[in-house]
């Protein structure tokens, strides 16, 4: 999409601080972390939101999934716990229309969030 700061991170065009990337995911720091860990992990292909999921094919989707585990592991963040977060439209906090999942870590949260 052309307006998209997550697809201008994905093709380059916007600097990042990109921690891990492949064929369809790509891994980024959060520019205002919440946590001392905190991630956006995002799929190449633009989708707007989880309510727009079946846009992604079923290896594009476990793609992502895989990678939150993954990157978790790398960062020992399995071992104490962390938090994995999306959020779909508006009121539900989603500032950005592209799919992106939250990867928090390092630090204690309360349930309920937010």
């Amino acid at each position: 999409m052309e307006n998209c700061i997550f697809c201008k991170i994905i093709n380059k065009e916007i600097k990042s601080d990109i921690v891990y990337e492949d064929s369809d995911v790509v891994v980024f720091k959060d520019v205002n972390p919440k946590a001392p860990v905190h991630l956006l992990v995002v799929p190449r292909k633009h989708v707007s939101s989880l309510a727009e999921i079946e846009k992604l094919d079923d290896i594009q989707i476990s793609a992502l999934m895989k990678t939150i585990a993954k990157v978790a592991k790398e960062l020992n963040l399995d071992s104490d716990g962390f938090r994995v977060v999306t959020n779909t439209g508006v009121s539900a906090g989603q500032s950005v229309n592209h799919l992106h999942f939250h990867i928090l870590g390092k630090r204690n949260f309360n349930w309920p969030p937010g």
